[in-house]
């Protein structure tokens, strides 16, 4: 079987998507992707984006470690996890909330002020149907900004 270059190069393949938005050579390439999902959702475009660590830290050797494919954080302090799923393995809400509150709880240290914790927000993009309806963009919000 010949491979085309398309096949080579899929962004949805974790290596390739992590290269196209989760490298210092192409922010600008993540910058335009995160204003056109903000400003759809009427939020003011960024302006900077700095790339963290995916990994998160264990408080304990039996926790589990997350890795995110792309996370981020704006110059305002609002953090963005970016997710890519190929297969539909029946847990993606679940998923998301525990990758979410593992980057919304990370924020504090002791004597913190809860005023002090930033927004979170976790992308997901899905190669397949999750939601009965035929939007390719949807947006939902917990708790208060």
């Amino acid at each position: 079987m010949e491979l085309m270059p398309m096949d080579l190069l899929d962004p949805r393949v974790d290596f390739v998507f992590k290269r196209i938005f989760g490298s210092e050579n192409n922010k600008d390439v993540l910058l335009a992707f995160l204003n056109r999902i903000f400003t759809e959702a009427g939020e003011p475009p960024l302006t900077e984006i700095i790339l963290m660590n995916p990994y998160t830290d264990k408080d304990d050797p039996l926790d589990k470690q997350s890795i995110f494919y792309v996370f981020a954080k704006t110059s305002e302090g609002k953090l963005i996890d970016i997710e890519m799923q190929l297969f539909n393995k029946y847990d993606i809400e679940k998923r998301t909330l525990f990758y979410w509150s593992k980057r919304y709880a990370s924020q504090l240290s002791e004597g913190d002020k809860y005023p002090e914790l930033k927004k979170c927000v976790t992308i997901n993009i899905l190669n397949y149907s999750f939601l009965k309806n035929n939007q390719y963009h949807n947006v939902f919000h917990l708790g208060a900004d």
